[in-house]
């Protein structure tokens, strides 16, 4: 069964920084997902794609964080970070991690990112 769990999450003045966790069992994510990605949501506000990266490394970022966040894994830990830098009011979300493995998409829990003026 494929668990994915997220952490780092927190509250953070803003041009603060905080590195999110998500940690993953039941799936080797360098191997079996086809990508791993990092979604967030603001109340009121529709979930978005904040970053992915792909079983073979390659990442993709949101324009808007572009330059400020930067996704990365770890295989040894079969661990994917998210690295999030200058924080602005607006980065405001619960952060979600997601891994696609064989056409299936799993979702963590979601971790908490509250950046304040």
């Amino acid at each position: 069964q494929v668990q994915l769990v997220e952490s780092g999450g927190g509250l953070v003045q803003a041009g603060g920084s905080l590195r999110l966790s998500c940690v993953a069992s039941g799936v080797v994510l360098s191997i079996d997902a086809m990508g791993v990605g990092w979604y967030r949501q603001a109340p009121g506000k529709q979930r978005e794609r904040v970053a992915i990266i792909t079983s073979g490394g390659s990442t993709i970022v949101t324009n808007s964080v572009k330059g400020r966040f930067t996704i990365s894994r770890d295989n040894a830990k079969n661990t994917v970070y998210l690295q999030m830098n200058s924080l602005k009011p607006e980065d405001t979300a619960v952060y979600y991690c997601t891994a696609t493995v064989r056409f299936v998409d799993y979702w963590g829990q979601g971790t908490q990112v509250t950046v304040s003026t």
